[in-house]
């Protein structure tokens, strides 16, 4: 990439939410710029699920049947197991949606879909190993980026109408703008590391035992994810009692495990640690200037809502990134005025699924660290008669509707679209 260069929106972080959005705006003729700091999309990420209104979101593009042949897994009735009996969390084929399922999936190649979809109109450009460092600003307005160029090692100096913030929850634009993160204290980690998927089958599942909390399910091609619950800051003890101890643990929960630990689990370097630190940013925009997905609120896994999130945050912006392109065809930046309906129409949505989970990770909470406090006599069937009336308790089928379709429905508002082959001038609709 040139050391100097201007486009109308550069994006950046190449996650769900950031390939997304660079997909809609290439396809509505706006000339985008999407960097990712890496050298691959083929890295651990964090989010595997992706809810019917995701599919809805795909459908809505021409993408699902294309999102379909990749590999995964559907999942329909997710589970938990308490003391070897199972209850069921949510079943998406009693809610009333038009797909009966969520799909469980690695993202690199959903990814790659999309940017190569992006990649078939001449306005858009891809840019890995171009980690973001600043914003430029000219007064109090964002007017663009610096980067570092790693193949070379220079700096590069991209100018924009709009940056786009879609870096993740340690984002580098919210902190170049000075935008507190909202964090949110949470007395959970969660750890990760893969299974192979025979070992688990097909059925998304939590497992409780006197041991903890041990979440799985598959992810298609022969792959599983597996989570395992444990206190806030407590890794560290984890890691001095051993990795033997770890697989002990986790075996006492689902003894079938018992086999496949020791070459799924041979050291601490299989594992990737989860920091459960929910949050919402205390602003989403200025001038010149987008937060999108985790840079603007961090999800917590309760309930995987971040990839659906995200998406959401994708289809709403291009709208009003579209519209308001369309109205100030000049260069400067985009006023935090009309950005703001992005924000206004996002944030209250956001706010009720955060709520939301966070209740849910509570009784998490209190799962993981209270439940062997439980005098032993009573444990079991407490904690058995608790899990059988939770979906009746009041507010349940909300929390499953809002787990499944969000907050409020999204459309992609695909009258700003053009065809591969067509170019665009002046930042306006053709």
């Amino acid at each position: 990439m040139d050391s100097e260069s201007e486009t109308e929106v550069v994006i950046v972080g190449a996650g769900p939410g950031g390939c997304l959005l660079a997909y809609l705006l290439a396809r509505s003729g706006i000339e985008t710029v999407l960097i990712e700091r890496h050298a691959t999309l083929d890295r651990e990420f964090r989010g595997y699920l992706f809810q019917p209104r995701a599919l809805e979101v795909f459908e809505q593009l021409g993408l699902l049947e294309s999102v379909l042949g990749l590999a995964h897994e559907r999942v329909s009735r997710p589970e938990v197991v308490v003391y070897g009996r199972p209850y069921r969390t949510i079943d998406f084929a009693a809610l009333d949606g038009a797909y009966d399922y969520a799909l469980l999936m690695e993202q690199p190649p959903l990814l790659e879909m999309l940017i190569e979809r992006a990649s078939a109109f001449p306005n858009f450009e891809y840019h890995d190993r171009l980690p973001a460092r600043d914003l430029l600003y000219e007064g109090e307005r964002v007017v663009g980026l610096l980067a570092t160029n790693r193949r070379t090692g220079e700096a590069v100096r991209i100018r924009s109408r709009l940056v786009v913030g879609a870096d993740g929850r340690y984002s580098t634009v919210r902190s170049a703008a000075a935008i507190d993160s909202g964090r949110l204290d949470s007395k959970l980690d969660l750890l990760w590391f893969k299974l192979p998927a025979d070992a688990v089958g097909e059925i998304a599942q939590g497992r409780y035992g006197e041991a903890g909390l041990l979440l799985y399910f598959g992810l298609g091609g022969g792959v599983a994810q597996a989570g395992w619950f444990i206190p806030r800051g407590s890794y560290s003890d984890l890691r001095e009692a051993g990795i033997e101890a770890l697989r002990e643990r986790i075996a006492s929960v689902d003894p079938g495990l018992d086999g496949v630990l020791p070459d799924a689990l041979e050291g601490f370097e299989d594992c990737t640690l989860l920091r459960i630190e929910p949050g919402i940013s205390e602003r989403w925009v200025e001038d010149g200037l987008l937060l999108l997905g985790d840079a603007a609120h961090i999800a917590s896994p309760v309930g995987g809502q971040g990839n659906a999130l995200a998406l959401a945050d994708a289809v709403v912006a291009h709208e009003v990134i579209a519209r308001t392109l369309s109205l100030d065809p000049g260069d400067g930046p985009l006023p935090a005025c009309a950005l703001g309906r992005y924000e206004t129409r996002r944030r209250p949505a956001v706010e009720e699924i955060v709520r939301t989970q966070r209740r849910v990770e509570r009784a998490l909470t209190a799962l993981v660290l209270y439940g062997g406090r439980v005098p032993k006599p009573l444990r079991r069937p407490l904690l058995r008669a608790l899990f059988s009336l939770a979906p009746h308790t009041p507010g349940s089928g909300r929390t499953a509707e809002l787990f499944a379709f969000g907050a409020e429905p999204v459309r992609v508002d695909d009258s700003w679209f053009v065809r591969p082959e067509s170019e665009r001038s002046s930042g306006r609709r053709l």
